[in-house]
């Protein structure tokens, strides 16, 4: 009976070439799981073989014709009590997989028989316990996903891995295109975009702007950059006097003259970046705001910007580029992608650690981002629950009965030989107990 527990037909054999979704655990990783069954196998066998030499041994000295001693009495129960509770428990382990001895005993080999009802039972449970919207949107909000990622994406050391990924998926991307339906798309989009009228929502999102000061960021942005130009322009400005100054001009004149404009650029570009109530950007933003208002009320100004972009959307050059563009333009992205070092992925690497590190540092954004995240799960879970959990139940369905058997047996049969070493034990200390008890009120 033993012998039949360790030997190698009870391992589950390699994974079959069915079931594309176990085999993808690994097999190496498989591998290591069998050895390991087999050890503890051979380790719980080992306790009740052990059990079995000590009752035997045992009842050899008690059945002798001379006077048996005393502790005999003990440890013959406490033996066969072991024997029977490691083959109680190695029925009971052994019953989960397979027939116990090759035997159709009836309940037994549990898991192959009942791997669809397994099936349904978890993905039950799992809609009933974990697919709950409200469970799915506190969860989701407890993650704290956004800081999380943001944190990630904002370091610096993995840039690589963004640059490569970010790459790898527009090149996906490409391939997956088709070149005529996109095309086709790129002439009929500049043909919607030419029929509605621009002007009154384009006037609209500017005076909204204007209104929630989202123009300042921009602003600012342009002055710093205006003075970062300004403060290494000094060369330039030396070269347009040498080029378009008097020819008369003597050369300390000419940089004289040539400091003089750069300091002034200097100073004037950062006051401009420095107050943020400069003179020049209150009249940009008073410029922007009376040109909003004008794109939604003055009609002579509606004309001319429709007028504008009938003319741009209706060139040649516009509707019959559109498969140049982007056979050029998937071209020279696919080549720029493929070099590490390239503009294209540096600036991309660039921009997404930007974005990074405004949410990361943004706890008011963050919040709102959560926000998102946590109704978005709600949604999924109230909406589509069904469709997740069906994964989980036809996915079983469709695993052979004996490699799902063999594979849940790699997983957890290891630590259920535990069971078996310690029904060894508690079964002879329980026979001991039982033993002791009954000589204690019978023998005195």
């Amino acid at each position: 009976m033993s012998s039949s527990v360790v030997s190698p037909e009870t391992v589950p054999d390699a994974p079959r070439a069915t079931g594309p979704a176990l085999n993808a655990l690994g097999a190496e990783a498989d591998e290591q799981r069998r050895r390991d069954l087999r050890k503890m196998k051979a380790l719980a066998t080992g306790f009740l073989v052990f059990a079995a030499v000590v009752y035997l041994v045992m009842q050899y000295l008690d059945a002798r014709p001379r006077e048996t001693a005393a502790w005999v009495g003990y440890v013959r129960a406490a033996a066969e009590a072991g024997m029977v509770g490691a083959l109680a428990d190695w029925f009971a382990v052994t019953a989960l997989f397979r027939h116990p001895l090759g035997l159709p005993i009836p309940h037994t080999a549990l898991i192959k028989r009942k791997k669809d009802q397994i099936g349904d039972q978890l993905g039950g449970f799992i809609e009933e316990n974990f697919m709950v919207p409200e469970l799915i949107e506190q969860r989701a909000t407890s993650l704290e996903l956004p800081r999380r990622m943001s944190t990630w994406f904002a370091d610096p050391v993995n840039a690589p891995r963004v640059s490569a990924e970010a790459a790898r998926a527009l090149n996906l991307a490409a391939e997956m295109l088709d070149d005529e339906d996109v095309e086709r798309f790129l002439m009929a989009a500049v043909g919607w975009a030419a029929e509605p009228e621009w002007s009154q929502p384009v006037g609209r999102i500017l005076e909204q702007l204007v209104d929630e000061d989202r123009l300042e960021p921009v602003l600012q942005l342009g002055a710093d950059r205006a003075h970062e130009w300004a403060l290494g322009s000094l060369g330039l400005i030396d070269r347009l006097i040498d080029r378009d100054g008097p020819q008369w001009m003597p050369k300390f004149a000419q940089n004289f003259v040539g400091d003089k404009i750069y300091k002034e650029l200097v100073e004037f570009t950062g006051k401009v970046a420095g107050d943020p109530d400069h003179e020049l950007r209150r009249a940009v933003i008073g410029a922007i705001t009376q040109f909003a208002d004008d794109l939604q009320n003055d009609p002579e100004t509606i004309a001319k910007f429709e007028a504008l972009k009938t003319e741009l959307v209706g060139r040649d050059e516009v509707t019959g580029a559109a498969s140049t563009a982007w056979k050029a333009g998937k071209a020279v992205i696919e080549k720029m992608l493929d070099d590490p070092n390239n503009t294209l992925r540096n600036t991309i690497s660039s921009s997404v650690i930007q974005v990074a590190e405004r949410i990361r540092d943004d706890e008011a954004l963050q919040q709102k981002m959560n926000g998102w995240v946590a109704r978005g799960a709600h949604h999924v879970a109230s909406n589509y629950a069904s469709e997740i959990i069906s994964v989980i139940t036809e996915t079983v369905r469709g695993w052979d009965a004996q490699e799902t058997s063999d594979k849940i047996e790699l997983q957890v049969g290891r630590d259920l030989q535990f069971i078996r070493i310690n029904g060894t034990v508690v079964g002879a200390l329980a026979g001991l107990a039982i033993y002791t008890i009954a000589q204690l009120i019978f023998h005195h």
